[in-house]
């Protein structure tokens, strides 16, 4: 709603958005402080205002913003995490952050200390829970040990499906939920982006990842072909396909499906109505799996 996704809606717009959105059954709003930078803290939290004690409020920490600009390095120093968690507080106009993430690993902070942090700010009552976001199994053990971890946020969908190769093993181990973010690819998943899609330049990421050039766009329609077989055999369309299966994964997986439009918020809170059975879930995954995935989710220095 305010940022890296092409043009910046009107504001009053996604406030009504939000709270149907909570009408509609949400309980699970996700905001940080880089989205904006900032901005999207304020949105959310004169949105959620009215309705604030009923339900979970996740922000997150951990990128280096300096006069509202991102640097593109990182700050989870544990000094530096209190106070941006006291300036998310003003802006979400809340006493406390029901779940609170460290929104990348810093490499020049110990996990230890980024844990530790967040466990003096959960005695405080400013924080309930504690999350980790593209964290690695290593580093979930270790923040884990010190501050027990409620949630790992990582992209996930089915053209980005790297934590089913070990993360999944140690969230299950050490009983941490799974918030996929980008479940649906960016929209690409949805069938509405194609090879003569545009971005708006400035204010949408999807124009500088492999994934979203044409050739990759062209190359990955096969996994809309599957989507859109399976599910116009069962009234779904290609993104309620996608989410269902996700939502199939485990049961505590919960995807975050972003949107900026009141039908797509329907769209994607009526796949949780779809049930895969053992022989559907199966036989879809074993043919999703056996298609190529063309194009990186990131470039280099970002995948590192």
């Amino acid at each position: 709603m305010s940022w890296n996704r092409s043009f910046v809606p009107d504001r009053d717009k996604m406030i009504a958005l939000i709270r149907k959105a909570y009408d509609m059954g949400v309980k699970l709003f996700d905001t940080a402080e880089a989205y904006g930078p900032f901005v999207n803290e304020e949105l959310v939290g004169e949105a959620i205002a009215p309705f604030r004690n009923n339900i979970t409020l996740c922000s997150k920490f951990g990128f280096d913003i300096q006069n509202g600009k991102m640097t593109g390095g990182f700050n989870s120093q544990p000094k530096h995490i209190k106070e941006v968690v006291n300036q998310s507080l003003g802006r979400l106009k809340t006493d406390h952050i029901d779940l609170l993430y460290q929104h990348r690993v810093d490499p020049n902070v110990p996990m230890e200390d980024v844990a530790g942090a967040v466990k003096d700010l959960i005695a405080d009552g400013k924080v309930r829970f504690f999350g980790l976001s593209e964290a690695g199994p290593e580093s979930i053990r270790k923040a884990h040990a010190v501050q027990p971890v409620t949630a790992l946020q990582t992209e996930f969908s089915l053209l980005s499906r790297d934590p089913l190769q070990d993360v999944f093993q140690v969230c299950e181990e050490l009983g941490i939920g799974f918030v996929p973010y980008s479940p649906l690819c960016r929209a690409y998943l949805t069938g509405y982006i194609n090879e003569r899609t545009t971005y708006v330049a400035g204010n949408d990421n999807r124009s500088t990842l492999p994934r979203y050039k044409p050739e990759a766009v062209i190359a990955n329609w096969k996994f809309i072909d599957a989507l859109t077989k399976f599910g116009n055999q069962r009234g779904l369309t290609p993104a309620q396909v996608a989410l269902a299966w996700l939502s199939a994964q485990r049961p505590w997986v919960v995807p975050i499906p972003g949107t900026t439009k009141l039908a797509h918020l329907q769209e994607n809170l009526w796949s949780s109505d779809f049930q895969f059975t053992p022989d559907e879930l199966a036989g879809f995954t074993a043919e999703i799996t056996a298609i190529p995935i063309t194009g990186n989710r990131y470039p280099t220095p970002q995948t590192k």
